[in-house]
Formats: C-alpha cells, sequence, structure tokens
C-alpha cells in the first residue's frame, strides 16, 4: 500500500540498496506445499483474474487489481487497459495520489500517526531477545534501532513486509496503481479514494498497544519478506493468481513463523479482517452507491477474491461479473 512506502519514504534517511532479484519461491515449493496451495485456492471464490467487469443495468463496473509497487511489465498492461478505460466517468483508488499527497504534507510536519510519540517505546515494552530481533530486522531496512523503537507496532510490521531491497529504489511506488492515476489525469477522469487515511490508520491501530506489540513479538519471521518473496508475489501477479498470492504468503508464513498452528491462524486471521475485510465491508457501502455510469474500481488485487472479496459481494448484490483483458 502506498501509505507505507510514503511514510517510509518521508521517515528515513536516503540510502542506495540493489534492486530485486529473487527466485520465485513457487519453483522450490516441496510437493507437499504445492498440494496445500493448491487445495487452498480451489477453495476461494473468484482466485484469478486483475480485470473483471461488473454490470448491473446502466452501471458498468471495472474491478483492476492491482500490485503498488513498481515494476515494469506494467507499462504493456496500461497500454491494453487504456481502451477499456479511458472511457470511464470515474476512477475509484483506495487512497488517490491527490489525498495521499496532502497526508505527505501533513505528516511530514507530524510524525504522530505512524510514531510512538509519548510514553514507553517499543524497547521497554519487549523482551531484550525480542527486540535485538526486531533490530536486526529493522536495520536490514536501512532504520537505526532508536527510530524503530518509536514506531507503532502495526507500521513496524508493515514495514518488516517490504523487502530490504526495495527500500528506496527509484519510483518504488510507481505501481499499477500510479499509472492508473496517470492514464485518468491524461483523459481528465475524476478521481476518488474509497477511504479516508484517518479511517485506515484507526483499523490498524484499533487494539491496545500491549496487544499489537505481543502480536509483533510472535509474527515477527513471518512478516519479513525478500527477494524470493517478491519475484513469487510480481509473477503470479502477472499471472493474474491474486489468491495464489494471499495463501502463498499464509503458508511461507506459518512454516517461518514456527508457532502452533491454531497460534498463527488466529494471528492471520486478525491480519486478515484489518487488511482485507473490514476494508472490503467500507469500500463497498461507497461502491454500491455508483448507479447509472462506468467507474473503474482500482484497488490491491488480493481484495477482489475470496467470500469477502469485492467480486463476490458484488456477484451477491445482483451484478453480473465478467473476466476481462488485463
Amino acid at each position: 500500500m502506498r501509505l507505507f512506502s510514503v511514510a517510509l519514504f518521508l521517515l528515513l534517511p536516503f540510502s542506495v540498496h540493489a534492486a530485486c532479484d529473487g527466485r520465485d519461491l513457487r519453483l522450490d515449493l516441496t510437493p507437499q506445499a504445492r498440494a496445500e496451495l493448491t487445495k487452498a485456492v480451489d477453495q476461494i471464490v473468484y482466485p484469478e483474474g486483475n480485470h473483471w467487469i461488473a454490470r448491473k443495468g446502466d452501471t458498468v463496473l471495472h474491478l483492476i487489481g492491482t500490485l503498488h509497487l513498481n515494476d515494469p511489465r506494467m507499462d504493456a498492461v496500461v497500454e491494453r487497459l487504456t481502451p477499456a478505460l479511458s472511457g470511464a466517468e470515474a476512477f475509484f483508488f483506495e487512497i488517490t495520489q491527490s489525498d495521499m499527497s496532502v497526508f505527505e504534507q501533513n505528516l511530514a510536519n507530524d510524525f504522530s500517526p505512524v510514531l510512538i510519540t509519548s510514553g514507553p517505546t517499543l524497547i521497554d515494552m519487549m523482551s531484550e531477545e525480542d527486540w535485538a530481533k526486531i533490530a536486526s530486522a529493522m536495520a536490514e531496512r536501512g532504520v537505526p534501532g532508536w527510530m524503530a523503537s518509536k514506531m507503532r507496532p502495526w507500521f513496524l510490521s508493515m514495514m518488516l513486509g517490504m523487502p530490504p531491497c526495495m527500500l528506496h529504489t527509484p519510483d518504488a511506488d510507481r505501481g499499477m496503481d500510479a499509472r492508473l492515476t496517470e492514464l485518468a489525469d491524461a483523459h481528465d477522469i475524476p478521481q476518488y479514494s474509497l477511504e479516508k487515511i484517518e479511517d485506515l490508520i484507526t483499523i490498524f491501530d484499533s487494539h491496545p498497544m500491549e496487544e499489537q506489540v505481543q502480536s509483533l513479538i510472535r509474527m515477527t519471521d513471518a512478516l519479513q519478506a525478500g527477494d524470493d518473496q517478491m519475484a513469487a508475489m510480481s509473477n503470479a501477479y502477472f499471472e493474474e493468481k491474486h489468491a495464489e498470492i494471499l495463501q502463498l504468503a499464509k503458508i511461507v508464513g506459518a512454516e517461518e513463523s514456527g508457532l502452533p498452528p491454531e497460534v498463527f491462524a488466529k494471528e492471520w486471521a486478525g491480519f486478515e479482517n484489518q487488511l482485507l475485510v473490514q476494508r472490503n465491508a467500507n469500500w463497498m457501502k461507497k461502491i454500491l452507491t455508483l448507479t447509472d455510469q462506468t467507474a473503474v474500481i482500482a484497488v490491491g488485487a488480493g481484495h477482489l477474491g475470496g467470500t469477502d472479496g469485492l467480486l463476490n459481494q458484488l456477484h451477491q448484490a445482483g451484478f453480473s461479473l465478467t473476466r476481462a483483458e488485463f
């Protein structure tokens, strides 16, 4: 999500990292893990497709699954999408570039939305061993321990999910969302946000600090992403296998966490509820008000599939769904 990359660029000193050059970890899955992944994906409704058209009466919605981080393969995708999307009357993003720019300006003057500004820091709220593990992971991402200790746990969790190779890579956040913004700008199409940044942060910061800290401790190993995870995510995205991206992250995370299955399942469910379920439900309230128009709904690809995904919710609301070219 661009919110986190924006905050990272504002918070951290500039440095140069090598570009991500990982090996798609799907290539090295054991037969057991591959079978587990296939079984999990098979149980999900609408597991594939990054471009779907939802129709109901005179309402036409182009749902585009996006990847928030840059990849040169996106240029060809946007070229293919342009004829279908350039005639839309409105574009809806998770958060528009203009709203994000306002947030950037405010954050430059007040870091309190993502930092602990009073009271004990993370160092004070966990054991020396637990903090050493987190501090080491953050150091790999160019973040000094004193700064990491002041980050809100949910924000630090998101940082761990970004591979070190992505931080400060030129145009790292020029993902599909940014490219579609450029498309809308070029055709003078109005753009709107599906959510407010303040509401999003409220969701992430809804649990007591102590609970957030304990969750961060339990999931430190599972949250860390590297080059191989990035390669797998990017490749699966262009294969339009968004459900596979999430289920692979779940399988790998369970293994990396070292947690008992029931403990990890509870933690994962909590992440899904905050990142996907709650936000999808909030977005649908706005999406269902769109009538008698053609609009583009561009959101992270992970929000499309599944029982609580936008596609299934639109189907339940009486829309017909057709997979389209991407």
